[in-house]
């Protein structure tokens, strides 16, 4: 009966998606600005819910409860207060700069604004190319968890490639009709439903168990009285750093994200936007991370190294099958809403910064909207067929599928690395095009090599492994790449064709 009711909640949700992807289409203007970022019209709360609902996989309602059971609850300091901050910082460091500069010059993508301060199509591009190279196995993983989730539903009735492919052709459906627009309503109302039904899951189980959060405590104290104490050794100062700064950085590289910052219909919603940020990130993140917390205290088991999940246990132990139905389906659907919000964004990088400039700069508005719209279908089923392929027997096995898994687990430090040597572009009017692509360049080499390079004893240090002094490398290499870009910029000459004054000159809101 679960099982069942889970299908139909998640079927369900497919049709409504599917049906405001249709009103949103009668709505749409058959333009690449529209398609990509609604015309750049969105008001304070579809803006801040669809930033919201993009940002929350599966991550928010299984890893970080899971987090929180595993480690204790400091995760939500990481998360919910630490990179909520951060991220906020950002927005306004980086989107309120970047909105500026959409509302003068047009700008869809972040390569298609740095190209044209540096008057280097290489550039753009190479910014599209390292975007698209994390961000591809991050929307694989997005639909090799969808399909698992539909198969463990059904208990293997509805296999993974079916449950894969039904998930990836709805979505196929609603983002090539409804472009930005509808992605962003459809957000909306999912960021509200996991509100709600996050707040409801955590007060049910607090009235569910006998004697409340006094019994809670009284289990955490007899099993893991360190719950209680600020830090472990997890939970070092570094490690949270690290994580949340790796995390909040590469957020606002994100594509699915970065473009957002141009959407906004005024300068006033931008930044009310950003202002209620950290109030809503933990909004959502504290119920749910304590979920996961108190599952400890109730001396709940899951085996979360071999992909089971705590979420769904508590659940399952304290609240109606229908009401958890409710829950895990809106996990299913978060899934959803980040990874449209993907293709979407990687087909605009791919036009836009790469087919565009390269291949064809003469095409027109209409022609790249209907690009725009086969882009979503080809990234999506690439997609899906390297998720079938890797799910089919790559994993665990060291092949190139635990690779592409390794990679979208690396995703956000992956992106962090671009964010300094862009805002140094942004503020610095002495970065040069060859400071720019070496502080792209750089630390992105240096990163993907300490991931995957074996370690290397050297002397009293080794290379390439995950850590040094209890920073991870992700760091470091965010560094190197700030330093990079500002002394080769400072050791060489600007081209003749940047624009030294884009970024500056007669730049203010309307």
């Amino acid at each position: 009966m679960t099982a069942t009711l889970q299908l139909g909640i998640i079927v369900a949700y497919l049709f409504i998606a599917l049906g405001v992807g249709l009103l949103a289409y009668r709505l749409t203007e058959r333009t690449a600005e529209d398609f990509y970022l609604a015309s750049r019209t969105f008001g304070t709360v579809v803006l801040l819910f669809t930033v919201f609902a993009t940002l929350l996989s599966a991550f928010t309602f299984f890893g970080g409860p899971d987090t929180s059971y595993a480690f204790g609850p400091e995760w939500i300091l990481v998360m919910g207060l630490m990179d909520g901050i951060i991220f906020a910082v950002l927005w306004y460091v980086v989107g309120y700069k970047q909105w500026l500069l959409g509302q003068r010059h047009g700008y869809v993508t972040l390569g298609e604004m740095l190209g044209d301060r540096f008057g280097s199509t290489g550039v753009r591009a190479l910014v599209a190319a390292v975007s698209l190279f994390w961000l591809f196995p991050y929307v694989m993983l997005q639909q090799i968890g969808a399909g698992g989730a539909l198969s463990a539903l059904t208990g293997g009735t509805f296999p993974f490639w079916a449950g894969a492919t039904l998930i990836t052709a709805f979505m196929i459906l609603y983002v090539v009709l409804a472009g930005m627009r509808g992605i962003a309503w459809t957000d909306t109302l999912q960021g509200a439903f996991m509100l709600v039904m996050v707040w409801a899951a955590m007060l049910w189980v607090l009235l569910a168990v006998d004697g409340g959060i006094t019994t809670i405590n009284a289990g955490l104290e007899a099993t893991r009285p360190e719950f209680f104490a600020l830090g472990s050794d997890f939970y070092t100062p570094a490690n949270m750093l690290t994580f949340a700064i790796s995390i909040a950085f590469g957020v606002a590289m994100f594509p699915q994200v970065n473009q957002r910052f141009f959407a906004a219909s005024s300068e006033t919603v931008l930044k009310r936007s950003f202002a209620l940020w950290p109030v809503l990130v933990l909004l959502l993140f504290v119920p749910a991370f304590l979920l996961g917390t108190w599952a400890t205290g109730l001396g709940l088991q899951a085996d979360i190294g071999a992909g089971e999940s705590i979420l769904p246990v508590i659940l399952g132990e304290y609240t109606p099958a229908w009401f958890a139905a409710l829950v895990i389906a809106g996990a299913i659907a978060a899934m959803m809403s980040s990874s449209d919000s993907m293709l979407l964004s990687g087909s605009s990088y791919f036009t836009r910064d790469i087919y565009r400039p390269v291949l064809d700069a003469s095409l027109s508005e209409r022609r790249e909207d209907l690009l725009a719209r086969v882009g979503v279908a080809v990234f999506a089923v690439a997609a899906l067929a390297a998720s079938i392929w890797a799910e089919a027997g790559a994993f665990g096995s060291g092949s190139v599928g635990s690779i592409l898994v390794t990679i979208g687990d690396l995703a956000f430090g992956g992106f962090a690395q671009l964010a300094l040597p862009v805002i140094v572009a942004l503020y610095w009017r002495r970065t040069t095009r060859s400071g720019i692509v070496a502080g792209i360049l750089v630390p992105q080499v240096v990163y993907v090599g300490f991931n995957f390079l074996p370690e290397v004893p050297l002397g009293p240090v080794t290379l390439f492994t995950d850590t040094y002094f209890g920073w991870g490398v992700s760091i470091y290499c965010m560094i190197l790449g700030l330093l990079v870009t500002v002394v080769v910029s400072a050791v060489t000459a600007r081209s003749p064709d940047e624009d030294t004054d884009l970024y500056f000159e007669g730049l203010s809101a309307d």
